[in-house]
């Protein structure tokens, strides 16, 4: 059995999954992006695992608590098992250092994923809406990054831009 067996979509949380205005932290301010149950679910009927690797600075900078981020992810959780789509794990860095190795654009949320879960990042993705994503993603060694943005004009290191999280379903 090789130990990197599983395949991974990793997704950033503000601006991938929901809606992202500052510093969300309570469900009434949690809209989701209607297309990412469509692309999860096709995602999970291709055997990858859903994984959220999100940071929430606003904790270490005291907008919000640890249990507002607990229970908002809750929340979301059963949000999409509502639709039939398991989210397998959720990492979340309330670090506003960028020295700290968890904080995206480090890797540490998406490597510690990858042995928690026997991830093999040559065949996972990551969908993030922020260069930071896109960097933490080219640091895990995934296999391809995806930059989320209606921006028409971006200088990006993602290997591929959508403006539609429709579009994802292609690199699935």
């Amino acid at each position: 059995m090789n130990i990197c067996e599983n395949k991974a979509l990793f997704l950033d949380r503000d601006g991938v999954i929901n809606v992202d205005t500052i510093d969300v932290c309570r469900i009434k301010n949690f809209k989701f992006i209607d297309e990412i149950f469509e692309v999860c679910c096709t995602a999970q009927q291709r055997d990858y695992k859903i994984i959220v690797v999100t940071n929430q600075s606003g904790v270490s900078r005291g907008v919000y608590t640890e249990a507002d981020v607990t229970n908002l992810h809750k929340y979301m959780i059963q949000q999409f098992a509502e639709r039939g789509i398991q989210i397998t794990d959720v990492y979340v860095c309330t670090s506003h250092d960028d020295s700290y190795e968890d904080r995206k654009p480090n890797p540490g949320m998406l490597l510690k994923a990858q042995a928690k879960h026997r991830i093999n990042m040559a065949s996972s993705l990551l969908i993030g809406d922020k260069e930071r994503d896109i960097l933490a993603g080219i640091n895990a060694e995934c296999g391809k990054t995806i930059l989320f943005t209606s921006s028409p004009c971006v200088s990006t290191k993602a290997d591929v831009v959508v403006r539609s999280l429709l579009e994802v379903l292609t690199y699935l």
